[in-house]
């Protein structure tokens, strides 16, 4: 009778070993297949709807990484990819007067992602993304509501919120206060692959 509790135990044990083997085993799988993403396409809008004037200009040069592990993320423009206006001049102020793109070539936008998610799982989540906007070389602290769409381990990720110009130390000059708006809509869609 004896015999026979020895031998279960022992049964019992390599069980539980081997399901603990593979819990750790498909653990370490799913953390090894969330990594990281980079971004393979882009498309940044803003737009400036003020009572005389309405300024459009869009970007593809969003450059950008998400650690799905750590769910911190990472993405930088240059000032100056920004194209359209509603003409030349026009672009030259934006670049030079407003983002004084010498002295500051690149906004970034640095953090962590708030929810739990798991990249390996086809879907569409609602995310929130905080962390440190650096426009004209001023941060602010920001959480911006991103949508994601996670599909064959492709993730497309679409956000829209605003920038106010005075958060970021951008002054306007009255004789064109009219012709500029104080709050800038921004539209961004990336898409990420794993790098």
């Amino acid at each position: 009778m004896i015999f026979i509790k020895q031998v279960n135990s022992r049964s019992y044990m390599k069980t539980t070993v081997f399901i603990l083997l593979l819990l750790l085993a498909t653990a370490a799988g799913v953390h090894a297949q969330q990594g990281l993403y980079t971004a393979r396409k882009s498309q940044v809008d803003f737009l400036s709807d003020a009572p005389l004037e309405l300024i459009k200009a869009s970007s593809a040069k969003l450059q950008g990484l998400i650690d799905a592990e750590k769910r911190t993320f990472a993405f930088s423009i240059s000032s100056e990819s920004f194209k359209g206006f509603n003409s030349p001049l026009q672009q030259e102020h934006f670049y030079e007067d407003y983002l004084e793109t010498k002295a500051f070539p690149t906004s970034k936008f640095e953090g962590k992602i708030i929810e739990q998610i798991d990249f390996t799982i086809d879907g569409n989540y609602t995310i929130r993304a905080k962390g440190k906007l650096n426009i004209h070389g001023i941060e602010q602290e920001r959480i911006i509501k991103v949508q994601l769409r996670i599909a064959k381990g492709v993730i497309n990720a679409d956000a829209v919120f605003t920038v106010l110009l005075v958060d970021h130390n951008i002054t306007i000059p009255k004789v064109v206060f009219q012709k500029i708006a104080e709050e800038i809509k921004v539209a961004v869609k990336a898409e990420f692959v794993k790098k």
